[in-house]
């Protein structure tokens, strides 16, 4: 960490985190004919990669929230997907991976936080997770922004969880403490055939929006209390989309098996595509 680090990050414990990202919300769903050129500028600005999305043009989006969630085109990324391996939910950079020990996950280099406290503070949700293996992927604004399973799963519980919209920027990981137990969040609870997998969705400064395909937007509006909903039934295969973003944000894979075999470089820092080969599992005995 570096006296800049701090420099920057220090301004965000002032600023009106959520009244800035509900305008930014608005702001990118107005329709204008300006649209096109600032997703041109704003493509090259980031090095957005605008062959690969299914729309190229910048002409075909209506607003810049609509090109910012574009889908990409099939063959843009492919799932080859293997007897027990967990693949990249996003396209992103790994921030952190690795085992949980006694339910305290690495945020930094000299920041940790627990289990408990990143998925709403249930002891019964969190206990699974307790000796099991994690990894942080920092998706930053040049990137795709929706989610995809990295494993088949069924989904079995869903937890809005309130907090504050620090970014989520890697300096700001290195100086905030406790950053992703802090954040606005939404945290999906699958059951797999690898035992308990948990999908966290971290909001962030100017990340104005979180949906689930199962229940469409989910924040704003930004609320002061946890909420919780259950299912049963709802089965989503792996490489299925499950959620988006609006603006960069990050995704922690929570995984119950402490069994699980890192794919050679994939270190923090490391480059991943969606569907991108993270690791080998092996099934739930």
């Amino acid at each position: 960490m570096s006296w800049l680090d701090y420099l920057k990050a220090w301004p965000l414990y002032l600023l009106p985190q959520h009244a800035v990202s509900r305008l930014v919300y608005r702001l990118t769903r107005i329709e204008s004919p300006r649209v096109p050129k600032a997703i041109a500028l704003f493509s090259r600005a980031f090095g957005v990669n605008l062959d690969e999305a299914e729309h190229p043009d910048p002409a075909s989006y209506p607003t810049f929230n609509a090109f910012f969630t574009r889908r990409l085109k099939p063959e843009a990324r492919t799932l080859r997907p293997g007897l027990r391996q967990l693949v990249s939910p996003v396209d992103g950079t790994i921030s952190q991976l690795g085992p949980i020990s006694a339910g305290r996950i690495i945020q930094a280099k000299g920041h940790a936080y627990s289990v408990l406290e990143l998925l709403g503070g249930d002891e019964q949700r969190a206990a699974p997770f307790a000796e099991g293996q994690f990894i942080t992927l920092y998706l930053s604004p040049r990137d795709y922004h929706r989610i995809h399973m990295p494993l088949a799963g069924s989904l079995r519980e869903q937890v809005y969880v309130p907090g504050r919209l620090f970014s989520v920027a890697p300096h700001t990981v290195r100086t905030i403490p406790r950053l992703f137990a802090r954040n606005e969040r939404v945290v999906a609870i699958f059951d797999t055939e690898f035992g308990r997998l948990a999908m966290v969705l971290v909001g962030a400064i100017n990340v104005a929006a979180i949906e689930t395909v199962w229940d469409g937007l989910i924040t704003p509006p930004h609320r002061n209390s946890i909420g919780i909903n259950q299912y049963a039934g709802l089965n989503l295969a792996q490489g299925e989309e499950m959620g988006r973003f609006n603006m960069g944000s990050t995704v922690i894979l929570l995984l119950e098996q402490g069994d699980l075999l890192w794919e050679s470089g994939r270190v923090p820092g490391y480059p991943v595509q969606l569907f991108a080969p993270l690791g080998q599992l092996l099934p739930e005995r």
